[in-house]
């Protein structure tokens, strides 16, 4: 079985290959001829597909196109490769089930299915957005905690620590992401709600050694919380993030490792084609490279940083099939929207990207409000509602999530190029008391209102969350 060492072995003895080449001899050109092998097409009439044969099409492209092209170091500019049958008993090995948070807060993710049942993890909260001061961060942290539909929560990200702007690579990363914890803990607590599962640790903490030196169990981080680990678009790695897969595995945090992976849509992998095989190649990479439990696809627009268009909705829908019915991997799709928060755009997004993918089979992320760019630009409104729309949609059969993003489309499509920005956390919410303002519950009423008129019932107890 594949081991960390022979993943970095195999980045210091792999082929040799300029970054370059890497991306359009190598990438691009066998991702083109893996969608002309198998003759995948988008089909804008069908932003969810329930074409069985499509997805494992998907899956068999994506297969074959990683056994071909591997993961690009660039700290090495060589390729680490893996052959067929490393790829299988990866697959067969790893995790069909993860234990995440303790006491009554603990909670099993597991796969799921489209058109299943089985309700949806839901990993609610910021989408690591960032927020500009402390008294912000715990009331959000803590209102995302008193969701009752909240499997586990993410964090903000810090961007100041007792008035000083934190600079990755510096003591104040160091500082800001031990301080991080501190708070997201302090939150659980003051929400009644002490074991939930951090699973975005550390947002703040951008380089190995800040999230390394945060794992100390002092400041809180627990072994029953998740890690994330990017791949750099498109499946490539290096050797600081492979630093913080060596420092969770050899403490013994590896089973909540997460590979993060987001395919641009419009760069190396074309279009929705390539970059729904991309986004199914990614959690090859992460089982092999990161050794990790679950995965959070995120497949992104390139100039619109967000994925609620019609071709992601499809490259979703895809991928989340092609994972679901041909492997047992805990795969969690995390959505961006265009515009920002209390706007009645951002819940149509929100819900268009729902449907798509808890009717395709993975569960969900939710959510990075107008992209998860702009500071404060967060609020408690829109993870709720995310999580709402996910348990609504369980069960429900992928021809009628089709229709129903359908009727939803046209109703934001036109203004993602341009979208609203919304209200700041402090212009809808009372920092004080943590209450929203009329506004934003006016707005969550009125799309909710609407969703129910096409037929989502949300009829959702705390029970129905366990």
């Amino acid at each position: 079985m594949v081991t960390l060492l022979d993943v970095v072995e195999r980045a210091l003895t792999g082929k040799p290959c300029l970054e370059r080449e890497y991306d359009l001899r190598v990438f691009s050109s066998k991702l083109r001829e893996v969608v002309r092998e198998y003759d995948i097409k988008y089909d804008p009439d069908r932003p969810v597909p329930s074409d069985d044969s499509l997805a494992d099409d998907v899956f068999n492209a994506a297969f074959d196109f990683y056994c071909e092209v591997g993961t690009y170091c660039t700290d090495t500019g060589r390729i680490i490769k893996f052959d067929e049958n490393e790829v299988k008993e990866r697959l067969k090995m790893a995790p069909s089930k993860l234990l995440f948070g303790e006491g009554a807060d603990a909670r099993t993710l597991v796969p799921r299915k489209p058109e299943g049942k089985t309700p949806p993890w839901c990993f609610i909260g910021a989408g690591g957005a960032p927020v500009s001061c402390e008294e912000i961060f715990l009331k959000l942290v803590e209102s995302y905690a008193s969701i009752p539909l909240a499997n586990s929560i993410t964090t903000p990200a810090l961007t100041s620590i007792s008035g000083i702007r934190i600079r990755p690579g510096t003591p104040l990363e160091i500082l800001g992401t031990i301080r991080n914890i501190v708070l997201a803990r302090e939150a659980l607590r003051r929400a009644g709600r002490p074991g939930l599962p951090i699973m975005n640790a550390l947002a703040t903490a951008t380089t190995s050694v800040a999230l390394n030196t945060a794992l100390h169990p002092e400041y809180g981080l627990r072994k029953t919380d998740g890690y994330l680990t990017g791949v750099i678009a498109e499946l490539k790695t290096n050797f600081d993030l492979l630093n913080k897969v060596c420092a969770l595995q050899s403490l013994g945090y590896g089973g909540g490792v997460c590979a993060e992976n987001g395919p641009l849509l419009g760069g190396y992998c074309g279009g929705p084609e390539g970059t729904a095989v991309t986004t199914v190649a990614g959690h090859f990479m992460g089982i092999l490279v990161y050794q990790a439990g679950w995965h959070l696809p995120f497949p992104v627009h390139i100039n619109y940083a967000s994925n609620s268009t019609p071709e992601l909705l499809w490259a979703t829908s895809v991928f989340a099939q092609a994972i679901s019915r041909n492997t047992h991997l805990l795969s969690l799709h995390l959505n961006y929207t265009a515009a920002g928060p209390c706007t009645e755009m951002c819940l149509y997004e929100i819900a268009a990207q729902r449907l798509a993918a808890v009717s395709s089979g993975v569960s969900i992320e939710s959510v990075g409000v107008g992209k998860a760019k702009h500071e404060d630009y967060l609020t408690p409104i829109e993870p709720m509602f995310a999580a709402e729309v996910a348990h609504t949609t369980t069960g429900m059969k992928r021809e009628d999530a089709n229709e129903i993003v359908k009727i939803l489309l046209p109703k934001y499509v036109d203004k993602v190029a341009d979208p609203p920005q919304g209200l700041k956390y402090q212009e809808c919410y009372d920092i004080r008391t943590g209450k929203p303002s009329k506004k934003g519950l006016e707005v969550y009423a009125k799309v909710k209102k609407e969703l129910k008129e096409l037929g989502l019932e949300f009829n959702i107890s705390q029970e129905d969350a366990g």
